[in-house]
């Protein structure tokens, strides 16, 4: 049977509906990973969780340790991966908050991050196909679950990651949307690419927690975003507890 991960993004700390079975450290040749994964059910069935930063909230985007978070589920038998992100709107489809999006296409606009396992004079170099950066099975089992719960959800979409951990001038966003950019987040790469690289099977479930900067009449609140955090989060729970059933092979 194969066990899902979730790594849950700001907002998603922990899964409230998840009967706790069991923690696992994982040490790796990384450094330490951003927590222990937890393991667990979720409408009795098996799903291993990860917070992307840290059980409280204390790891910036940028200084993740996206390398020891990838090994370590890999290490703990995790084949397949639901990445939680929180992302701003940027393209007009996306601004509403609380839309949740399952995106297919993403640039890189981070630097300095540690973003690849085979860096080093030691390290054989790899090179990985990158012309499709999500698991369009595990894209589809999000799309499937969504359907039979009646949950709406966006098909597609180009995720921008951007360095964080400020958010974005308008003058930014402006050039993402015309680099084709739907929804701006923090923590999408060098992740993606990592699990790709060790052949997990890897998807992003978004969730708009505001329009990013100059997408709306005003600036950016934190306590909007907080707001629509917590709602938005309800939502992602819900689909990933109908998903999960769909996951298990």
């Amino acid at each position: 049977m194969t066990v899902v991960a979730v790594i849950g993004g700001s907002g998603l700390a922990k899964l409230a509906n998840l009967k706790i079975t069991r923690r696992e450290f994982v040490r790796t040749p990384y450094g330490e990973p951003s927590a222990p994964i937890v393991f667990g059910e979720v409408g009795g069935k098996e799903i291993a969780f990860l917070p992307r930063h840290g059980p409280k909230h204390t790891i910036p985007p940028h200084e993740v340790n996206y390398r020891a978070n990838i090994w370590a589920l890999k290490e703990a038998g995790i084949h397949r991966v639901i990445a939680i992100a929180a992302v701003g709107g940027v393209s007009d489809k996306y601004l509403e908050p609380c839309t949740m999006a399952v995106p297919d296409q993403i640039i890189d606009y981070t630097y300095g991050r540690e973003h690849t396992f085979f860096a080093g004079q030691d390290k054989q170099v790899k090179h990985i196909d990158f012309t499709n950066p999500y698991c369009d099975d595990l894209r589809q089992n999000l799309v499937n679950a969504a359907s039979n719960a009646s949950i709406e959800l966006l098909v597609g979409g180009t995720y921008g990651a951007t360095q964080g951990p400020r958010f974005e001038t308008t003058a930014e966003v402006r050039r993402m949307e015309q680099d084709g950019v739907d929804i701006v987040g923090m923590t999408g790469m060098p992740e993606a690419a990592l699990a790709r690289e060790l052949d997990i099977c890897y998807a992003t479930l978004a969730v708009v927690v505001n329009p990013a900067a100059g997408k709306s009449d005003h600036e950016i609140s934190l306590n909007e975003i907080d707001a629509n955090l917590k709602k938005g989060m309800k939502q992602v729970r819900n689909l990933i507890e109908a998903c999960v059933p769909l996951c298990v092979v």
